[in-house]
């Protein structure tokens, strides 16, 4: 039986009362919206998957970014998109005629695949015994082919893992690795794995979630409500951006990360919405005026969380590279969707459910239901329990506040101390764009990968490719010698395997002056595979002309970095006037990605930091409280980079989770878990002090109302906390690397900004910082009225402020009351 309502007068005015009575009105139509919403949304959210790029990584105007254009047009096997046809026997040696057989078979039906549309190819296959050596490897087992095809980047990636397959169980039985090496190809993979973690992970969240909310709720019906927040904030927002990616190009980690991001930012918000709602009722008031009053206490928290979000997020815009600007996107849309749902949709449901939302409860085991308490230091919910300020001073949270608050300069210093140590490896942060090695070893294309790389060299997947444009053709050029000489200085360079090019086909047509054999007559007495392998390396047309470094190192490694920096002080010699190079490749695309990332970061950080201290300034009318948030969350971001470090470059515990060790951190990790933990350790600071600050406008003691705050959410953010590591923890071990570490990297952060920064650094910092906290200058010295407990309970049931007091957020009182009860820790 519900307890009896309390007939209060409401006032006549209040944004939060009028929106809970018109939701109230309305509240049918607008539950048969969310659900016509939701089923638009969901006719887009299944179609997302398919028009989402594995690109995003080239920089506009970039050299790397121009040598793939370049790359593109008029060159044998190479193609708008060009794949390398990776054959490799079990059963026979490269000399065999039976490999030869089975290896001529595999080409002829991949080049006649429908669906690649090849038009051109180059290779071992296409090249007579006694020209094709260049591509058999040094295994005698493995072979490849060049294969131009005629399909835009985003249509090969759709298309090329679904080929793939195909050849996996075309020619897998009989002992044959087939496999489709390429930029396109790898992606293409990527997606795939990305749509498979992306199902693992919730196939593991959900029963997570759900135990999670039933051990917070105990409410089979408000754990299924908290739920639907956060999957209907997914599902409106990939709707959303499924055209987009129509039209744009979207990167494939956009789906993984706006699922995420929006069962843990969404099922978070709900908890404090459906908690403090059923606070409102177990207090005596009626559905309405609960609503009401959570709109105006929660709500505002979780709008005020969600601008901060938002405005960290849309600070990654000013990153010029695709992939951050997807994932900005993503972001963006998914925590808009979490903070509307919340705010209007949920609402909807409060109205409808009334009290049922405690219906359904759950009888947890004793043992389960005191293991999870003392985890999170959950109190009992009933009204008593909730509400009275004997039971909170008693709590193990209030005890804890107070321990901490007595020797504040011990634990702000030993908390400190410890965030330090773990950010000490930031020092050695290394950045990169994705390679091959974020594959798992079994995926075919992986295993194409790792067959050429031990058959032809470490470097042959990812060569340093540089290409020379010339003014006029090559042959007739008067500086075509010193393309010669630069040839071989890049032989001589540190950590250079070879150099592949045209010149040692055209040297043996015409040794003094090889170029000289780009021209009609002598490239015509050629023999075809010569001229064929003349026309890889030499445009038509013999105005570009390509050289492939390739290292003895792969392509994220500081020797091939070094090597990317000789290569280019190399061709910055050749005469500008006639020979114009470009240099692109895996390295020289990473190192660019990297340098705009590092440029715009300086920018992203300043209008970031400026946009939260500007939300928590108007949110507590404080000048130094958000300079105390901004300082404590760069402590902890910090500690959470190390921690990343240790993981995935160092290899720290690595094979006990299950990770993959790339020597490396993705390059779009860092600055994206900069933004989102910035802004969501924000969102744990609003809500703290939300409640401390409601304390404090009653009591006007600051040790105190930092202890009733502490009290009054710390069992809640823990809640949250759990619920959002479990969310981050299945994604970071169900995921491919990305994934994997800014999963992992989010779950870390999150774990330690609700425990050492929470519980130790804030209420240490907040009791040194004393009256300091709420101080504002210009304001006037107002000292709040103080009221007896019975009093300020009947407060805290009102639905709305009384109209007579300060506009919201009210002022803070900068000197507190010396008369009353005191305090003294």
């Amino acid at each position: 039986m519900s307890p009896a309502r309390t007939a209060e007068p409401m006032p006549s005015k209040g944004l939060a009362h009028h929106a809970s009575r018109l939701i109230k009105k309305a509240r049918w139509p607008l539950l048969a919206l969310w659900l016509a919403a939701l089923a638009i949304s969901g006719v887009g959210a299944s179609s997302i998957a398919d028009s989402l790029s594995g690109g995003g990584w080239f920089v506009p105007g970039a050299d790397s970014t121009k040598a793939a254009q370049q790359l593109e047009h008029g060159f044998k096997g190479r193609g708008q998109t060009t794949v390398t046809l990776v054959i490799h026997d079990k059963r026979y040696e490269s000399d065999d005629p039976r490999f030869e057989q089975r290896a001529r078979n595999i080409a002829r039906q991949v080049t006649a695949e429908p669906e690649l549309k090849v038009t051109d190819s180059h290779g071992w296959t296409s090249l007579t015994r006694q020209n094709r050596s260049d591509y058999a490897g040094d295994d005698h087992h493995t072979v490849i082919d060049s294969l131009a095809l005629d399909l835009d980047d985003g249509t090969a990636r759709r298309e090329l893992p679904r080929v793939q397959a195909d050849l996996e169980d075309r020619f897998g039985a009989q002992g044959l690795d087939v496999s489709l090496v390429s930029p396109s190809s790898f992606w293409g993979e990527v997606n795939t794995l990305s749509q498979e973690g992306l199902a693992k992970a919730e196939l593991i969240t959900m029963p997570l979630i759900i135990v999670i909310l039933l051990l917070l709720f105990r409410s089979v019906t408000a754990a299924l409500v908290s739920l639907a927040v956060g999957v209907s904030a997914i599902v409106f927002t990939l709707g959303v951006l499924a055209p987009v990616a129509q039209n744009h190009e979207l990167s494939v980690f956009v789906q993984n990360a706006a699922t995420m991001l929006g069962l843990g930012v969404g099922v978070d918000y709900s908890l404090f919405v459906i908690t403090r709602f059923k606070e409102q009722l177990a207090r005596g008031q009626d559905v309405e005026s609960a609503v009401a009053a959570t709109l105006r206490t929660s709500g505002h928290t979780v709008v005020a969380s969600g601008a901060t979000i938002l405005l960290a997020m849309c600070t990654l815009f000013l990153i010029d590279l695709n992939v951050i600007f997807s994932l900005a996107l993503g972001a963006v849309v998914v925590v808009a969707f979490c903070v509307l749902t919340t705010v209007l949709f949920l609402p909807v449901l409060l109205h409808l459910l009334g009290d049922r939302v405690n219906a359904g409860r759950v009888r947890v085991p004793r043992s389960l239901r005191e293991r999870f308490r003392r985890a999170v230091g959950e109190a009992d919910d009933r009204a008593a329990a909730a509400t009275s300020a004997p039971g909170e001073e008693s709590s193990r949270w209030f005890r804890l506040s107070l321990k901490v608050m007595a020797r504040p300069v011990l634990f702000l210093t030993a908390t400190s101390v410890v965030l330090v140590a773990l950010a000490a490896p930031v020092a050695q942060l290394r950045t990169f764009s994705p390679d091959a090695r974020i594959l798992p070893e079994d995926s075919a294309v992986r295993v194409g990968y790792d067959h050429m790389q031990d058959s032809f060299g470490v470097g042959t997947t990812s060569p340093i490719q540089v290409v020379v444009t010339s003014r006029a053709p090559l042959e007739e050029s008067e500086h075509s010698e010193d393309l010669t000489r630069f040839s071989s200085r890049l032989e001589k360079l540190p950590h250079v395997d070879r150099v592949d090019s045209a010149l040692p086909v055209l040297e043996s047509a015409s040794p003094q002056a090889p170029l000289k054999a780009l021209a009609a007559p002598s490239l015509d007495r050629l023999p075809d595979d010569a001229r064929d392998t003349v026309r890889h390396y030499v445009a038509e047309g013999n105005r570009a002309f390509v050289l492939e470094v390739v290292a003895d190192t792969t392509a994220s490694d500081d020797a091939a970095r070094d090597l990317l920096s000789r290569v280019q002080d190399e061709a910055d010699k050749l005469p500008a006037s006639s020979l114009t190079p470009v240099i692109g490749g895996e390295t020289a695309e990473g190192i660019d990605a990297n340098r705009v990332i590092q440029d715009g970061l300086p920018q992203v950080i300043l209008i970031m930091l400026a946009a939260v201290y500007l939300v928590l300034l108007l949110t507590f009318r404080s000048l130094l409280l958000p300079l105390k948030a901004i300082a404590m969350n760069l402590l902890s971001i910090a500690a959470t980079y190390g921690v990343l470090v240790l993981v995935f470059q160092k290899g720290l515990g690595t094979g006990l989770l299950g990770f993959e060790q790339t020597d490396y951190l993705q390059n779009f990790v860092p600055v994206l878990l900069l933004a989102l933990l910035f802004s969501l350790s924000t969102d744990y600071e609003v809500f703290l002090l939300d409640r401390v600050r409601e304390e404090y406008l009653t009591t006007g003691d600051n040790t105190v109302s930092v202890a009733r705050g502490l009290t009054r959410t710390a069992p809640l953010i823990s809640g949250a906390a759990v619920l959002m590591v479990a969310v981050f923890g299945a994604f970071g071990f169900a995921g491919i690397v990305p994934i994997q570490q800014l999963g992992f990297g989010m779950a870390v952060a999150i774990l330690l900004d609700a425990t050492l920064v929470r519980l130790l650094l804030v209420p240490a910092a907040m009791r040194l910082m004393g009256r300091w906290n709420w101080w504002l200058p210009g304001r006037g010295d107002r000292a709040p009225v103080q009221r007896p407990a019975a009093a300020r309970a009947e407060a805290d049931s009102e639905p709305e402020r009384a109209e007579a007091g300060p506009p919201w957020p009210p002022a803070i009182p900068t000197r507190a009351p010396t008369k009353g009860r005191t305090w003294t820790c």
